[in-house]
């Protein structure tokens, strides 16, 4: 049995005739930078997670990135986010000459530990960049309150977790919809992904969609003339034309995603040793990845899987506040206990929408007897 983490190939061939036509047409029509496709994908975007801007990018990084910029913030300003994610959330932080402010982390959500941010707030500090990490949202009723009390921006690191929802004011939101901005990545992984890179930033705030996309055109509205310094973010018309076919599917992947989780959470049930992921209330979860906390021998297991020929990552190794360039960014407030038990402990099973229970008892019978083994 042939097991991936992610089976892209496997998603493309239920659409590939779909797919080769629509890339055909970009090749025919020449659209390749800007134009109508990627005009067409953000319109449908829009519509899908019930936005008013979508401004496309080349990634996720710079989609973070965008955000930032349009806050008008000044080097040294501080921004409070989570020390357990990619390195991008930081990265931009630090690129821009702000401070990113580590916050631990809630135990059954991986996300920010909304009790613990009021007390890392001081005079410089302007932003909450809160991650909805594997597919479930951070506290947005929580996060946001807080932001209103002291007056500050929140940027939403959707890129896990798009067609994710939140219950706020008594009604379910799109992740990414709730804050001031919200941020997408499209790379080929994610649960709507694209053949290359991709991303896009979102807004409901006009003025806000006005800067974001005058930063991301060179500082330019007018060709050849220039309001302000910016970078050149494209998305280009074959990835925006392969993302807008795959949108009319990303319920179905989602629900797929869902599916396969139940399965794992079924299969998982008696297993002491391994605690499957938990949805907190007011959200749902979307698995852009299904992740376990092991209680013990972790890397013991997760190297007896590979053996068996099966894929595992762990989501992530080392906390942010760790690695030699971001130490000086540690805390004194914090002893960050819950982020260092899971990157102790944390193991992802592959999730993608091409799973079959046949193959999910495969990898948990193997996971059962790593388990065994590992206690010896």
């Amino acid at each position: 049995m042939q097991l991936q983490m992610v089976d892209l190939k496997g998603q493309y061939r239920r659409i590939q005739g779909e797919i080769n036509e629509a890339i055909q047409s970009v090749i025919n029509d020449a659209a390749f930078i800007k134009g109508k496709y990627v005009s067409e994908f953000c319109e449908n975007l829009e519509k899908y997670l019930e936005t008013k801007h979508i401004i496309p990018c080349a990634n996720g990084t710079d989609a973070l990135q965008l955000a930032l910029m349009a806050l008008d913030l000044n080097p040294g300003d501080e921004v409070i986010t989570t020390p357990f994610t990619f390195v991008a959330t930081a990265e931009t932080i630090v690129l821009l000459g702000l401070k990113p402010v580590f916050v631990d982390i809630d135990p059954v959500t991986f996300n920010l530990d909304t009790s613990k941010i009021e007390e890392h707030i001081t005079e410089k500090t302007k932003c909450i960049i809160p991650v909805h990490l594997f597919g479930q949202s951070a506290d947005m009723s929580e996060i946001m309150d807080i932001a209103d009390r002291y007056n500050l921006n929140v940027i939403e690191d959707a890129a896990q977790a798009i067609g994710a929802k939140y219950s706020f004011n008594n009604q379910m939101q799109n992740c990414g919809t709730i804050g001031d901005i919200g941020t997408l990545s499209f790379f080929p992984s994610k649960n709507l992904g694209c053949y290359g890179d991709g991303g896009a930033v979102m807004t409901n705030d006009e003025s806000l969609a006005h800067k974001i996309n005058l930063f991301a055109n060179h500082g330019s509205t007018r060709k050849y003339y220039y309001d302000e310094i910016g970078i050149n973010s494209r998305l280009d018309g074959v990835q925006a034309a392969i993302l807008n076919v795959k949108l009319k599917y990303l319920d179905d992947y989602n629900k797929a995603r869902q599916k396969a989780a139940s399965i794992y959470d079924h299969l998982l049930a008696d297993v002491e040793e391994v605690e499957t992921p938990v949805i907190a209330t007011n959200r749902n979860h979307v698995y852009h990845q299904y992740t376990l906390k092991l209680s013990e021998g972790r890397d013991e297991v997760q190297a007896a899987l590979k053996e068996k020929g099966i894929p595992t990552a762990i989501y992530y190794p080392a906390p942010l506040y760790t690695q030699s360039i971001y130490q000086a960014y540690k805390s004194q407030k914090e002893d960050y206990a819950i982020t260092e038990s899971l990157c102790n402990s944390v193991l992802s099973l592959p999730m993608h929408t091409e799973l079959n229970e046949d193959m999910q008892r495969y990898i948990v019978d193997a996971l059962k007897s790593a388990l065994v083994k590992s206690m010896v």
